[in-house]
Protein backbone atom coordinates (compact mmCIF):
# COMPACT_ATOMS: atom_id res chain seq x y z
CA UNK A 1 0.00 0.00 0.00
CA UNK A 2 1.16 3.50 -0.81
CA UNK A 3 2.79 4.88 2.39
CA UNK A 4 1.18 8.27 1.70
CA UNK A 5 -2.20 6.58 2.23
CA UNK A 6 -1.07 4.20 4.96
CA UNK A 7 0.05 7.15 7.10
CA UNK A 8 -3.58 8.34 7.32
CA UNK A 9 -5.06 4.95 8.28
CA UNK A 10 -5.91 4.00 11.85
CA UNK A 11 -6.68 0.69 13.49
CA UNK A 12 -10.47 0.27 13.65
CA UNK A 13 -10.13 -1.50 17.02
CA UNK A 14 -7.89 0.83 19.04
CA UNK A 15 -7.26 3.87 16.81
CA UNK A 16 -3.48 3.39 16.69
CA UNK A 17 -1.53 3.95 13.43
CA UNK A 18 -1.27 1.02 11.04
CA UNK A 19 1.84 -0.32 9.36
CA UNK A 20 2.61 -2.96 6.76
CA UNK A 21 3.47 -6.38 8.20
CA UNK A 22 6.84 -7.85 7.31
CA UNK A 23 5.23 -10.36 4.94
CA UNK A 24 3.27 -7.52 3.23
CA UNK A 25 0.08 -9.57 3.55
CA UNK A 26 -1.53 -7.59 6.35
CA UNK A 27 -1.64 -4.28 8.16
CA UNK A 28 -0.85 -4.24 11.89
CA UNK A 29 -0.96 -1.67 14.68
CA UNK A 30 1.42 -1.42 17.67
CA UNK A 31 -1.10 -3.38 19.75
CA UNK A 32 -0.81 -6.22 17.20
CA UNK A 33 -4.33 -5.98 15.80
CA UNK A 34 -3.95 -7.42 12.29
CA UNK A 35 -5.96 -6.91 9.10
CA UNK A 36 -5.48 -9.05 6.02
CA UNK A 37 -4.80 -7.69 2.56
CA UNK A 38 -6.82 -9.66 -0.01
CA UNK A 39 -5.03 -10.94 -3.09
CA UNK A 40 -7.23 -8.56 -5.14
CA UNK A 41 -5.48 -5.64 -3.39
CA UNK A 42 -7.93 -4.29 -0.80
CA UNK A 43 -7.43 -4.49 2.98
CA UNK A 44 -10.15 -5.80 5.29
CA UNK A 45 -10.60 -3.21 8.06
CA UNK A 46 -13.86 -4.56 9.40
CA UNK A 47 -14.14 -5.47 13.06
CA UNK A 48 -16.44 -8.44 13.32
CA UNK A 49 -19.15 -9.23 10.82
CA UNK A 50 -20.68 -6.41 8.79
CA UNK A 51 -24.44 -5.98 9.30
CA UNK A 52 -24.88 -6.05 5.50
CA UNK A 53 -22.78 -7.19 2.54
CA UNK A 54 -23.44 -4.29 0.20
CA UNK A 55 -23.91 -4.59 -3.54
CA UNK A 56 -23.83 -8.04 -5.11
CA UNK A 57 -21.37 -9.13 -7.78
CA UNK A 58 -24.14 -8.82 -10.38
CA UNK A 59 -24.99 -5.25 -9.34
CA UNK A 60 -21.32 -4.24 -9.35
CA UNK A 61 -20.76 -5.76 -12.79
CA UNK A 62 -23.82 -3.94 -14.15
CA UNK A 63 -22.58 -0.65 -12.71
CA UNK A 64 -19.08 -1.16 -14.11
CA UNK A 65 -20.47 -1.83 -17.60
CA UNK A 66 -22.75 1.21 -17.49
CA UNK A 67 -20.02 3.51 -16.22
CA UNK A 68 -17.48 2.19 -18.72
CA UNK A 69 -19.86 3.14 -21.52
CA UNK A 70 -19.60 6.76 -20.35
CA UNK A 71 -23.24 7.13 -19.38
CA UNK A 72 -22.44 8.67 -15.99
CA UNK A 73 -19.43 10.71 -17.07
CA UNK A 74 -21.44 13.82 -16.20
CA UNK A 75 -21.05 12.80 -12.54
CA UNK A 76 -17.33 12.14 -12.87
CA UNK A 77 -16.77 15.50 -14.55
CA UNK A 78 -18.79 17.39 -11.93
CA UNK A 79 -16.89 15.77 -9.06
CA UNK A 80 -13.51 16.34 -10.68
CA UNK A 81 -14.29 20.03 -11.18
CA UNK A 82 -15.60 20.47 -7.63
CA UNK A 83 -12.63 18.65 -6.09
CA UNK A 84 -10.19 20.76 -8.10
CA UNK A 85 -11.75 23.90 -6.67
CA UNK A 86 -11.65 22.46 -3.15
CA UNK A 87 -7.99 21.43 -2.87
CA UNK A 88 -5.84 24.57 -3.41
CA UNK A 89 -3.91 25.39 -0.24
CA UNK A 90 -3.50 21.81 0.94
CA UNK A 91 0.02 20.45 1.39
CA UNK A 92 1.62 17.58 -0.47
CA UNK A 93 -0.50 14.57 -1.32
CA UNK A 94 -3.96 15.59 -0.10
CA UNK A 95 -6.12 12.57 0.61
CA UNK A 96 -9.40 12.02 -1.27
CA UNK A 97 -11.69 9.47 0.37
CA UNK A 98 -14.73 7.95 -1.32
CA UNK A 99 -17.14 6.64 1.34
CA UNK A 100 -19.30 4.03 -0.38
CA UNK A 101 -17.00 4.00 -3.39
CA UNK A 102 -18.50 1.15 -5.38
CA UNK A 103 -16.28 0.42 -8.36
CA UNK A 104 -14.03 3.41 -7.63
CA UNK A 105 -14.89 5.06 -10.94
CA UNK A 106 -15.57 8.49 -9.42
CA UNK A 107 -12.54 8.37 -7.15
CA UNK A 108 -10.40 7.55 -10.18
CA UNK A 109 -11.81 10.52 -12.09
CA UNK A 110 -11.06 12.89 -9.21
CA UNK A 111 -7.51 11.59 -8.83
CA UNK A 112 -6.94 12.01 -12.56
CA UNK A 113 -7.82 15.69 -12.12
CA UNK A 114 -5.61 16.06 -9.01
CA UNK A 115 -2.11 14.84 -9.93
CA UNK A 116 -0.74 15.44 -6.42
CA UNK A 117 -3.53 13.68 -4.53
CA UNK A 118 -3.85 10.12 -3.24
CA UNK A 119 -7.13 8.29 -2.73
CA UNK A 120 -8.88 5.71 -0.57
CA UNK A 121 -12.02 3.80 -1.54
CA UNK A 122 -14.18 2.56 1.34
CA UNK A 123 -17.01 0.10 0.80
CA UNK A 124 -18.60 -2.91 2.47
CA UNK A 125 -19.01 -4.83 -0.82
CA UNK A 126 -16.13 -7.16 -1.64
CA UNK A 127 -17.06 -7.39 -5.36
CA UNK A 128 -16.97 -3.57 -5.52
CA UNK A 129 -13.60 -3.35 -3.77
CA UNK A 130 -12.00 -5.83 -6.15
CA UNK A 131 -12.59 -3.21 -8.84
CA UNK A 132 -11.95 -0.16 -6.68
CA UNK A 133 -8.50 -1.45 -5.75
CA UNK A 134 -7.57 -1.07 -9.44
CA UNK A 135 -9.42 2.20 -10.05
CA UNK A 136 -6.28 4.38 -10.13
CA UNK A 137 -2.55 3.92 -9.48
CA UNK A 138 -2.70 6.41 -6.60
CA UNK A 139 -5.71 4.78 -4.92
CA UNK A 140 -6.07 2.11 -2.26
CA UNK A 141 -9.21 0.29 -1.15
CA UNK A 142 -10.46 -0.93 2.21
CA UNK A 143 -13.40 -3.01 3.37
CA UNK A 144 -15.13 -0.84 5.96
CA UNK A 145 -18.64 -0.15 7.19
CA UNK A 146 -19.21 3.59 6.79
CA UNK A 147 -21.90 3.48 9.49
CA UNK A 148 -19.14 2.68 11.99
CA UNK A 149 -15.99 4.58 12.98
CA UNK A 150 -13.98 5.19 9.83
CA UNK A 151 -10.43 3.74 9.83
CA UNK A 152 -8.84 7.16 9.35
CA UNK A 153 -6.98 9.69 11.46
CA UNK A 154 -8.71 12.84 12.64
CA UNK A 155 -8.60 15.70 10.08
CA UNK A 156 -6.74 13.45 7.62
CA UNK A 157 -8.92 14.00 4.55
CA UNK A 158 -8.96 16.94 2.15
CA UNK A 159 -11.95 15.85 0.04
CA UNK A 160 -14.58 13.29 0.98
CA UNK A 161 -16.81 11.92 -1.78
CA UNK A 162 -20.24 10.45 -1.07
CA UNK A 163 -22.01 9.32 -4.25
CA UNK A 164 -25.43 7.65 -3.92
CA UNK A 165 -24.25 6.25 -0.58
CA UNK A 166 -25.13 6.43 3.14
CA UNK A 167 -23.88 9.47 5.08
CA UNK A 168 -22.27 9.28 8.51
CA UNK A 169 -22.22 12.94 9.55
CA UNK A 170 -20.21 12.68 12.79
CA UNK A 171 -17.51 10.51 11.23
CA UNK A 172 -17.31 12.55 8.05
CA UNK A 173 -16.77 15.60 10.24
CA UNK A 174 -14.08 13.87 12.34
CA UNK A 175 -11.92 12.72 9.42
CA UNK A 176 -12.21 15.88 7.30
CA UNK A 177 -9.60 18.59 7.61
CA UNK A 178 -11.24 21.77 8.98
CA UNK A 179 -10.59 23.32 5.56
CA UNK A 180 -11.74 20.20 3.73
CA UNK A 181 -14.80 19.63 1.56
CA UNK A 182 -17.52 17.00 1.56
CA UNK A 183 -19.03 16.40 -1.90
CA UNK A 184 -22.40 14.64 -1.81
CA UNK A 185 -24.08 13.35 -4.99
CA UNK A 186 -27.78 12.47 -4.88
CA UNK A 187 -30.42 11.92 -7.58
CA UNK A 188 -32.49 14.96 -8.46
CA UNK A 189 -36.27 14.63 -8.80
CA UNK A 190 -36.21 13.91 -12.55
CA UNK A 191 -33.34 11.43 -12.48
CA UNK A 192 -34.28 8.49 -14.76
CA UNK A 193 -37.77 9.96 -14.84
CA UNK A 194 -38.69 8.32 -18.17
CA UNK A 195 -38.16 4.89 -16.60
CA UNK A 196 -39.89 5.37 -13.28
CA UNK A 197 -43.46 5.04 -14.50
CA UNK A 198 -42.73 2.74 -17.43
CA UNK A 199 -40.84 0.20 -15.32
CA UNK A 200 -42.44 0.84 -11.91
CA UNK A 201 -39.16 1.97 -10.33
CA UNK A 202 -38.50 3.73 -7.04
CA UNK A 203 -39.28 7.44 -7.12
CA UNK A 204 -36.90 10.10 -5.85
CA UNK A 205 -38.17 11.67 -2.64
CA UNK A 206 -39.05 15.31 -3.47
CA UNK A 207 -37.62 16.27 -0.05
CA UNK A 208 -34.34 14.47 -0.75
CA UNK A 209 -32.16 17.59 -0.59
CA UNK A 210 -33.51 18.55 2.84
CA UNK A 211 -33.11 15.02 4.13
CA UNK A 212 -29.48 14.90 2.98
CA UNK A 213 -28.65 18.08 4.85
CA UNK A 214 -30.51 16.80 7.88
CA UNK A 215 -28.64 13.49 7.81
CA UNK A 216 -25.37 15.35 8.31
CA UNK A 217 -26.54 16.23 11.78
CA UNK A 218 -25.52 19.86 11.94
CA UNK A 219 -21.85 19.04 11.45
CA UNK A 220 -21.60 20.75 8.06
CA UNK A 221 -22.53 23.96 6.27
CA UNK A 222 -23.77 23.81 2.69
CA UNK A 223 -21.59 26.11 0.58
CA UNK A 224 -22.75 25.28 -2.96
CA UNK A 225 -25.29 23.18 -4.79
CA UNK A 226 -25.70 22.47 -8.50
CA UNK A 227 -27.78 20.10 -10.61
CA UNK A 228 -26.04 18.40 -13.52
CA UNK A 229 -28.02 16.80 -16.34
CA UNK A 230 -27.38 14.67 -19.40
CA UNK A 231 -29.66 13.01 -21.93
CA UNK A 232 -28.90 9.37 -22.71
CA UNK A 233 -29.98 7.27 -25.65
CA UNK A 234 -30.07 3.66 -24.50
CA UNK A 235 -30.84 0.26 -25.93
CA UNK A 236 -33.11 -1.99 -23.89
CA UNK A 237 -30.20 -4.06 -22.48
CA UNK A 238 -28.61 -0.83 -21.22
CA UNK A 239 -31.88 0.12 -19.54
CA UNK A 240 -31.87 -3.27 -17.83
CA UNK A 241 -28.32 -2.55 -16.69
CA UNK A 242 -29.17 0.80 -15.13
CA UNK A 243 -32.07 -0.81 -13.25
CA UNK A 244 -29.90 -3.71 -12.08
CA UNK A 245 -27.01 -1.64 -10.78
CA UNK A 246 -28.83 0.38 -8.10
CA UNK A 247 -31.44 0.09 -5.35
CA UNK A 248 -34.13 -0.85 -7.87
CA UNK A 249 -32.37 -4.21 -8.18
CA UNK A 250 -33.69 -5.07 -4.70
CA UNK A 251 -37.25 -3.90 -5.40
CA UNK A 252 -38.25 -5.10 -8.87
CA UNK A 253 -39.74 -8.42 -9.91
CA UNK A 254 -37.48 -9.86 -12.67
CA UNK A 255 -40.33 -11.30 -14.73
CA UNK A 256 -42.42 -8.14 -14.57
CA UNK A 257 -39.37 -6.04 -15.42
CA UNK A 258 -38.59 -8.14 -18.50
CA UNK A 259 -42.15 -7.69 -19.75
CA UNK A 260 -42.05 -3.93 -19.24
CA UNK A 261 -38.64 -3.66 -20.89
CA UNK A 262 -39.91 -5.52 -23.94
CA UNK A 263 -42.68 -2.95 -24.33
CA UNK A 264 -40.31 0.04 -24.39
CA UNK A 265 -39.69 1.68 -27.78
CA UNK A 266 -36.06 1.60 -28.87
CA UNK A 267 -33.93 3.60 -28.45
CA UNK A 268 -34.94 4.73 -24.99
CA UNK A 269 -34.26 8.35 -24.08
CA UNK A 270 -33.37 8.75 -20.42
CA UNK A 271 -32.56 11.80 -18.28
CA UNK A 272 -29.63 11.74 -15.89
CA UNK A 273 -30.10 14.43 -13.23
CA UNK A 274 -27.94 14.57 -10.13
CA UNK A 275 -27.37 17.16 -7.44
CA UNK A 276 -23.80 17.83 -6.31
CA UNK A 277 -23.68 19.54 -2.91
CA UNK A 278 -20.46 20.87 -1.40
CA UNK A 279 -20.23 21.13 2.39
CA UNK A 280 -17.60 22.52 4.74
CA UNK A 281 -17.17 21.28 8.32
CA UNK A 282 -18.61 23.52 11.03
Amino acid sequence: MDPRILDRLRCPVCGEPLGLATDARALRCPRRHSFDIARQGYVNLLTGRAPHVGDTAEMVAARADFQAAGHYDVISAALAAAATQATPGFGAYPLVVDAGAGTGRYLGAVLAALPDAVGLALDVSKPALRRAARAHPRAAAALADTWQRLPLADASTAVLLNVFAPRNGPEFHRVLDPAGTLLVVTPDTDHLTELVGALDLLRVDPDKADRVTGSLGGHFTLVSSAVHRAELTLARPEVATVVGMGPNAWHTDPEALRARLAALPEPVRVTVAVRVDAYRPR
